[in-house]
């Protein structure tokens, strides 16, 4: 008696753990009890839909055709350089952009195998499919910084050119010296690098962790106040005050698909290091910017710093009292854009 009882309860403990470890099917677009699809979307080979906007002036008639990549927890309406990027700005230079759902997030299918390889690609159909032409440029913010370091990787033939805000990075990428990556590691809150511990080490225990209310879990899916400094506490209403519109939409398929395979993905191990990259516009017809501020609470300048200086071919702005958030700033949006597209200087 007491052996059967020993094994239901073992039996009863291991569905309880099964069950706690598995995240809910994703909720797709369109699909029955799933949310209408409302934005355009192509169909990539393998059968997935990206979704996309498109906004400035029309591609046929634009001089720089941009592919812009969000960031975590946010969707193809946030586009971050365009929030302050002037209509003047656009009409005379002639700017189109278009931004994407990335895969899990808003009206774009989930995509379970997705590598940082897979989402460069996505990338380059999408540039097909919407006839972008030969060579196209590509901005991502933060997590989609992380997207744009892919892009030099697999896609480098495509880019006219390639702008990072802020990029995330992996604290696990083997050329940083581990003195570096140790402090900026353990200079996060507590439950964000728990978070991140779990991510690289445990990812099948991901959804568990950021669902369960024993411990504290991502800090910054939370939006919790203590990751922002100065400029970003200033600026934070402007994001937040940005999302309000369509925040239900960019999680809308479900936690995991979203925000929990996005950091499985960015802080788990990668196919290649970035600070291995080889300048893919040594003829100089092309550049790639990074931008950072030192104030990020976010992203350790230290290590960016570090990125900087292994990669040598890479123009970096480094923002005095500059935030996460500082692509939100009055009028920053026009200095990005002539930096990086005219080749004019950076001035705060």
């Amino acid at each position: 008696m007491t052996r059967k009882i020993l094994v239901l309860f073992l039996i009863g403990l291991l569905a309880y753990v099964y069950q706690a470890i598995t995240p809910p099917p994703p909720k797709f677009c369109g699909s029955p009890g799933g949310n209408p699809i409302t934005a355009p979307r192509i169909k990539l080979s393998d059968g997935r839909h990206l979704a996309y906007k498109e906004q400035g002036v029309s591609k046929n008639e634009a001089k720089y055709k941009i592919v812009f990549i969000h960031g975590f927890d946010s969707c193809r309406h946030d586009v971050v350089i365009a929030t302050t990027l002037s209509h003047d700005v656009i009409e005379s230079l002639g700017i189109y952009i278009v931004s994407i759902d990335r895969p899990g997030y808003g009206e774009s299918d989930p995509h379970p195998q997705r590598t940082p390889k897979s989402l460069a690609l996505d990338i380059e159909e999408l540039a097909d499919q919407l006839e972008l032409g030969s060579k196209f440029y590509v901005v991502g913010f933060s997590m989609g910084g992380q997207v744009v370091w892919g892009c030099l990787k697999y896609i480098p033939h495509r880019l006219a050119g390639a702008a990072l805000l802020t990029p995330v990075v992996n604290y696990w990428w083997p050329s940083f010296p581990s003195n570096l990556s140790t402090k900026s590691y353990y200079d996060q809150l507590l439950p964000d690098q728990w978070t991140l511990r779990v991510a690289h080490y445990l990812p099948w225990l991901t959804y568990w962790w950021n669902t369960q209310k024993y411990f504290p879990s991502s800090s910054v899916a939370a939006h919790s106040p203590g990751i922002f400094k100065t400029q970003d506490m200033q600026l934070g209403p402007r994001f937040d005050g940005s999302q309000e519109k369509y925040r239900a939409q960019i999680r809308q398929q479900g936690e995991f698909e979203s925000l929990h395979r996005d950091t499985n993905i960015g802080f788990g191990t990668w196919e290649f290091d970035p600070m291995d990259l080889k300048n893919p516009f040594d003829k100089n017809e092309g550049s790639v910017h990074l931008w950072q501020g030192d104030e990020d609470g976010l992203v350790p300048v230290i290590l960016q710093r570090y990125i900087a200086q292994k990669l040598p071919w890479i123009q970096y702005h480094e923002i005095k009292g500059g935030g996460h958030l500082f692509p939100y700033a009055d009028g920053m949006g026009d200095k990005l854009i002539k930096t990086f597209l005219l080749g004019e200087k950076f001035e705060v």
